[in-house]
């Protein structure tokens, strides 16, 4: 499995982060945790085919994780899909979508199989398949909210090739029988067991979404033992008191899901705008949990690095929009297409000065001077002195919002 964070950012976008979504890659096949605006852009940047969308699971009816869904699938329809799309949430989803759909004169000639789920569920399992599973729990919100947790089935243990051959074992049907875990009966009578050649059932892998939430005992429950924990850490613990009140979650509750539940990876995403600098919230959760990550948009967390290398490559080059030396660097990347492109500026090139053109030395009366302040109005006493009368002032960098500034946004 591949986990791919689309957009970390909680109730409101910033310079850098989108509203929240998460695809998670399983044999080819994409599963959506959310759709929060401009998700399926995110999905198109990150290399992964919208087409390949199976299911959709919608944790609740907040804007932010939800608005995005009108437009992917409007975009499906445009690409001529014809296969169904699963949609599960909580109840009044799909009277949501219709109304949509009508008012907008869209017509979906796919189908659309809704699974909506009563608000006074305890536990269910949403999606059954022939080697994984979904179960989904309620949450503690401020309104309807559902943890989901994706669960494959435990593997069959791998076959020893050396003593299946030192048993006499060489066709192929008896190789898969014993796999499966059947016994095996050769041509001489002689019976060979799966359990002596055969090793143990390997444990399948999870992958739980839990946002949108307080600190609960059902967030322990579907994070038991799971590989990869997908948990919110709107705020820090200095916002204890807020987080409670809006029903969030700070880091170092995630940190407390994740050591209860033993899980072998937390990933920390859902970041209120208030936090530019993200790294705060991950010292927060690190000293609760080590095995924490930051969830950074675009950029896979696999589960086997040595079997998913390569299958998902981004289309953009994902750079820091405030390290100003990746933003200026030469580096070069590769995206999917194979082509290699040049990022920063372009190298700046001079014009050849006239043949005829004057040169003077240092001293010269007859120098002319620079008329660069031909635009510029005189300098006054009493002006900032560290501007210089013959230079315009440089510009400040434009900001969307200062990284501390008081603004009431979770």
């Amino acid at each position: 499995m591949i986990v791919i964070p689309l957009g970390v950012s909680s109730a409101t976008p910033t310079a850098v982060r989108h509203l929240p979504s998460v695809a998670l890659w399983r044999e080819g096949s994409v599963y959506l945790f959310d759709c929060g605006e401009n998700a399926q852009m995110r999905l198109l940047q990150a290399g992964i085919k919208r087409s390949k969308v199976e299911t959709i699971f919608i944790s609740h009816m907040d804007g932010d994780h939800i608005f995005g869904l009108f437009g992917l699938l409007s975009t499906l329809q445009l690409q001529r899909r014809n296969k169904p799309l699963k949609i599960i949430g909580p109840e009044g989803l799909k009277k949501m979508i219709d109304a949509v759909l009508e008012a907008t004169t869209l017509q979906i000639e796919y189908e659309l199989q809704f699974k909506e789920l009563k608000s006074d569920f305890e536990h269910e399992v949403v999606l059954e398949q022939e080697d994984f599973y979904v179960e989904a729990r309620p949450l503690k919100h401020t309104t309807f909210c559902i943890g989901y947790r994706l669960q494959e089935k435990d593997k069959p243990g791998k076959v020893d090739a050396q003593k299946a051959t030192d048993a006499g074992i060489t066709e192929d049907a008896h190789f898969k029988a014993l796999k499966a875990g059947e016994d095996v009966t050769l041509e001489d009578g002689t019976i060979v067991h799966s359990a002596d050649i055969v090793g143990d059932p390997r444990t399948g892998e999870s992958f739980v979404y839990v946002t949108d939430t307080e600190f609960c005992e059902n967030a322990v429950r579907l994070s038991e033992n799971a590989t990869i924990l997908y948990h919110e850490a709107t705020f820090g613990e200095p916002l204890k008191e807020k987080a409670e009140d809006t029903g969030h979650s700070s880091a170092q509750d995630a940190a407390i899901v994740a050591k209860t539940a033993k899980v072998d990876r937390l990933v920390i995403g859902h970041f209120s705008a208030r936090y530019s600098n993200q790294f705060l919230l991950l010292k927060e959760a690190r000293g609760v949990f080590e095995k924490t990550w930051i969830a950074y948009e675009l950029r896979p967390i696999f589960t086997n690095p040595a079997q998913e290398k390569e299958i998902i490559s981004p289309r953009v080059e994902i750079i820091d929009l405030k390290d100003k030396r990746a933003q200026h660097s030469k580096k070069t990347f590769k995206p999917a297409g194979g082509q290699r492109q040049k990022s920063g500026f372009k190298k700046k090139r001079f014009k050849r000065k006239p043949s005829n053109a004057r040169y003077y030395k240092s001293g010269d009366s007859d120098r002319p001077q620079p008329r660069r302040d031909r635009y510029k109005k005189p300098h006054k006493p009493g002006d900032n002195e560290k501007t210089s009368p013959h230079r315009p002032s440089k510009p400040l960098p434009i900001t969307p919002r200062t990284p501390f500034d008081d603004f009431d946004r979770f």
